[in-house]
């Protein structure tokens, strides 16, 4: 063993359950090891983890928080590897059962919606507690998903009558020309990320026949104005994309028995040169308002393919670059 290096040993308590701890042939505790840089070895029921000390600390920490897990009922998967490491290294002291064991719903699928960061456990309980909840953050971060999760879970429990998705209509980046169709066909390309969230919670004859009978309403920003929305969970998406103008109009149609969730990325804007993003500015205005809650997100809290967290990464590090002044 290196100087450096230490050893430290962990027990399975529970036979039944070491299986699925330790993964089909070991597999959770090989992406431990590659994870953490620690070297593990099993013996039956013991394991010892050898390596620099904070790695196997964590590695250690993170076998008895998935053991707790797993007493619980909580069927462990191997992303659930990556979400511990993550949140147990930016929180030593975070407990995974409080995050993974908050179910937010449980879709037609029976997919366990829950926080998979510190973060998005933070997100929602802002969402319990706050009439208006801005999300911001980098593509990836669960912000709109978790949002419809948690506006399905209160019509659900009959907690608000209607659910309003919205998004503003414009392009990201390419010129889509004069659309065939009606005004609704018009838009509807804009809007297809909201439904494909919808029907992803609820199955698609369902959340049909909800949207058919006005229960949930998915509409471009343009089609709020002039709208009072009583009893209702609204969502804006991309909310980037909107003008300051817009965004005022779009908070101050919240009425009664109402609330809101604001979701969007600041490094994604697609408004023409020169016009200030609505959100940026809602950021600066609403920061100190009561009953307002702000939520930020990295790429730490990234939740689609490992591979997209790297790619956030590497454009990040290249904005950062590009906007350092040049030195003689």
């Amino acid at each position: 063993m290196d100087k450096s290096s230490t050893r430290g040993r962990f027990s399975a308590e529970d036979p039944s359950l070491a299986g699925q701890l330790f993964g089909q042939q070991n597999r959770h505790l090989k992406q431990i090891e590659r994870s953490l840089k620690v070297r593990i070895g099993s013996k039956g029921l013991e394991l010892t983890v050898e390596g620099d000390p904070p790695e196997v600390e964590l590695a250690l920490k993170l076998l008895s928080e998935l053991q707790l897990l797993l007493r619980e009922g909580y069927p462990l998967y191997t992303t659930d590897i990556d979400y511990g490491i993550r949140i147990l290294s930016a929180d030593s002291n975070a407990r995974l059962r409080d995050i993974f064991l908050d179910t937010i719903f449980i879709s037609a699928r029976k997919k366990i919606i829950s926080p998979k960061s510190l973060a998005q456990k933070r997100y929602i309980d802002a969402i319990r507690a706050n009439d208006v909840v801005f999300g911001i953050g980098p593509a990836g971060t669960g912000k709109t998903y978790l949002a419809m999760a948690m506006a399905v879970s209160f019509l659900t429990k009959k907690e608000v009558s209607r659910i309003v998705l919205v998004r503003p209509a414009v392009e990201a980046g390419e010129k889509l020309g004069f659309l065939p169709g009606d005004l609704a066909e018009k838009v509807n390309p804009y809007l297809r990320p909201l439904y494909d969230a919808l029907f992803d919670m609820m199955d698609f004859e369902k959340g049909q026949a909800l949207i058919e009978k006005g229960v949930v309403e998915v509409a471009p920003l343009a089609f709020m104005r002039g709208r009072t929305l009583n009893d209702a969970f609204v969502i804006l998406d991309e909310a980037q994309n909107t003008t300051a103008e817009q965004m005022k109009m779009f908070l101050t149609r919240l009425g009664f028995g109402s609330r809101a969730v604001i979701t969007g990325d600041v490094t994604q804007i697609d408004l023409p040169t020169g016009r200030l993003s609505g959100l940026v500015q809602a950021v600066d205005i609403l920061r100190d308002v009561e009953g307002i809650s702000f939520n930020h997100f990295s790429d730490r809290d990234v939740v689609r393919h490992p591979i997209v967290q790297t790619i956030v990464q590497a454009y990040e590090r290249r904005l950062k670059t590009a906007s350092r002044p040049e030195t003689e």
